[in-house]
């Protein structure tokens, strides 16, 4: 994926995850490890994955497919007919776990104590084409059903979450303003991409030193601040954080989507939206 359309998809996903305003998680209880999100339970991330093999939805998936990812509203040479071939040429067919995703909290920006550093915003599951392209389909808990609410190309959502597991298990979990994506493993925050290794150096920080960085990063912009009511929308540079001497490189460039967090998202993130995604709405 190219720097423009990671940046996309990075603001994408924090509008959408700022519109939704969902917690699919309780907030972290005795049993979990400190800063982590209680998990969500295996019968809600089954039914998340039911949802999304209906075949109604397969068939928008392979739509998705056919259209290389121009949303329904954008211009495509390819017409009706072709596309509905071509989407039946796609064959979507789920692939790996049903992840749930979880995203920076507000709660623990602006600094509360015993809070969980991410919280579930939505479950992802990823499908492959047949000529080899995938999706990650997006799907929320509403009125005691699961509902899917966006298709988004490639399949970060399960890659990270696999990557999380794999390296030691703990918590994937992204700051959706830098596109950036961590886990939280052992009382420690450490990188699992190339933006989160800018934004905490290749050794990670502590949890407490992470929860400095990010509000510093974005304690002055969470709803109901001046910022947020402002309605500011540029980029500004981030500081070098807490125990990044130690991690080396340099601090992350200017940034867009700083304030989503919570309902704030910024209305640039608007037009992404509209060019990055096919969007399977409810």
């Amino acid at each position: 994926m190219t720097d423009l359309g990671r940046a996309r998809r990075a603001a994408v996903t924090a509008l959408l995850a700022a519109g939704l305003g969902l917690a699919l998680a309780p907030a972290a209880h005795a049993g979990s490890p400190a800063g982590a999100p209680a998990p969500l339970s295996a019968a809600d991330l089954a039914g998340a994955r039911s949802a999304v093999q209906d075949q109604a939805v397969l068939d928008r998936v392979g739509h998705f497919f056919a259209r290389r990812g121009v949303p329904p509203t954008g211009q495509l040479t390819l017409g009706a007919a072709e596309e509905a071939r071509a989407a039946g040429a796609a064959a979507p067919r789920l692939t790996g776990d049903t992840v749930p995703v979880y995203t920076l909290d507000a709660a623990f920006v602006a600094g509360a104590a015993g809070v969980p550093v991410a919280k579930a915003e939505f479950t992802a599951s990823t499908v492959v084409a047949a000529d080899g392209q995938t999706a990650s389909v997006w799907t929320v808990r509403r009125g005691g059903a699961w509902r899917v609410v966006n298709i988004a190309s490639g399949g970060d959502e399960g890659d990270y979450a696999a990557k999380a597991a794999s390296g030691g298990g703990g918590t994937a979990f992204r700051e959706p303003q830098v596109n950036a994506w961590y886990v939280l493993r052992d009382g420690r925050v450490l990188p699992l991409d190339d933006e989160a290794r800018r934004s905490v150096g290749a050794g990670g920080v502590s949890l407490a030193a992470y929860q400095q960085l990010v509000h510093q990063r974005y304690g002055d912009k969470l709803p109901g601040s001046a910022y947020d009511r402002a309605g500011d929308g540029g980029g500004y540079p981030l500081a070098a954080g807490p125990e990044r001497a130690a991690g080396g490189g340099s601090a992350l460039p200017a940034v867009t989507a700083a304030a989503a967090l919570g309902a704030t998202a910024l209305a640039g993130a608007g037009a992404a939206l509209r060019r990055r995604r096919a969007g399977v709405r409810a």
